[in-house]
């Protein structure tokens, strides 16, 4: 329901705030709209929190349009202080912006997500400083303030390695010669991190089976992951010339798009289809009428991998054990793949996984006759 309240909609009696960005700051956002609920259902005290949100997004876009302002009246300054005004103070909020203007062409939105909320987090805890005056006591500061927001080992470690290449990649480009002070600090990769657990046999069959009785796009993907091992990025960025069903072999052709990029270079790869991901590649494919499969999860050139997650993860929890996810699916692959004694190379192809040896590199791999062998055994494991 709208609201009388500026920049306030109500749903379901609780009150958002709704404000359009403006047009000039729209490549400083992810989105051309905030939206947030304001968590209250009084009138009142809505009405306050939006004028105080407002009053406060003024100020930050007033600041952010200045940012782009040469300094008012600096050709009138003495040569000396030009010299001075122009100095090399590079605040960390400009390193970030220098650092995905130059190296975040072609890159997708995550990667810029990721880099701003690095450097949010480092912002509001040592706040906007000078590169070169931040010390080592920040970075261990903003370590034990990352520890605090309960974030994963791993996830900090995320962090601190995308804040070290704002921080190398700036200083190369202005010649500073300064230590990163991000470099070298103790993280404890493992602290926080579960187990992936996959997903066992007697839940990927009745998982299966529920994707056959509700058939529809969430379970058509859940299906096809669950007999390709395919990450679930790899299944919802499909185009529909990538599955192949008019072979011998019916099969799925695992390629970039200008919408989902792959992980790495040897996730390109061809997998058979099988069991319950043929039922699911046949479904989806005739009730497409896109380019992609999952045209639902493609938007804007850009795949919306992380949406489809949360809707399949949000169904599955009642059908799998509450350790696994839908990615618990691609741990199973491997297993079942080795319970058919299937030879360690061939699930390596099979699932995209790198074995790290220079061998890998050479040949073309093996041949889809041989790999759909071994993917019918685990289909059909009498």
């Amino acid at each position: 329901m709208l609201s009388k309240i500026p920049h306030t909609y109500q749903k379901r009696g609780v009150f958002y705030f709704n404000r359009m960005v403006p047009i000039d700051l729209e490549e400083h956002y992810q989105s051309r709209r905030i939206n947030f609920s304001l968590r209250t259902k009084s009138g009142r005290d809505a009405r306050q929190l939006a004028s105080a949100v407002s009053v406060k997004l003024e100020g930050y876009w007033q600041h952010l349009r200045l940012q782009g302002i040469a300094i008012p009246g600096s050709r009138f300054l003495k040569v000396s202080e030009q010299d001075e005004s122009t100095d090399d103070v590079v605040l960390f909020s400009e390193a970030i912006e220098l650092y995905l203007r130059l190296k975040g062409h072609g890159k997708p939105r995550t990667f810029h997500t990721a880099a701003r909320r690095a450097g949010r987090y480092l912002t509001e805890c040592c706040d906007d400083k000078d590169l070169a005056d931040i010390k080592r006591s920040d970075a261990t500061q903003f370590r034990d303030f990352l520890v605090d927001m309960d974030l994963s080992g791993s996830s900090i470690v995320r962090v601190f390695t995308t804040i070290k290449s704002v921080f190398n990649f700036v200083c190369s480009e202005y010649g500073l010669d300064l230590r990163n002070p991000f470099s070298g600090l103790y993280m404890n990769r493992t602290d926080g991190v579960r187990e992936r657990v996959p997903v066992p046999q007697k839940s990927i069959v009745r998982v299966q089976s529920e994707c056959v009785n509700i058939d529809d796009d969430i379970r058509w993907i859940s299906a096809l992951i669950s007999d390709t091992g395919m990450r679930l990025s790899e299944a919802v960025g499909l185009a529909k010339t990538d599955i192949i069903l008019d072979h011998t072999y019916p099969h799925v052709v695992i390629k970039p798009h200008p919408w989902r990029r792959l992980k790495t270079e040897g996730s390109k790869r061809i997998v058979p289809l099988v069991g319950s991901a043929l039922w699911a590649a046949k479904r989806a494919s005739e009730a497409s009428n896109r380019d992609q499969v999952f045209p639902r999860y493609i938007r804007d050139n850009e795949c919306l991998a992380n949406s489809a997650s949360a809707a399949i993860n949000k169904w599955l929890k009642n059908h799998i054990p509450k350790e696994c996810s839908v990615h618990s699916f691609r741990h199973s692959m491997r297993d079942r793949l080795r319970a058919v004694e299937c030879p360690k190379d061939i699930v390596d192809q099979i699932g995209g996984w790198s074995s790290g040896t220079v061998g890998e590199g050479y040949g073309q791999g093996y041949a889809i006759d041989l790999l759909a062998k071994w993917m019918r055994r685990i289909a059909s494991p009498g």
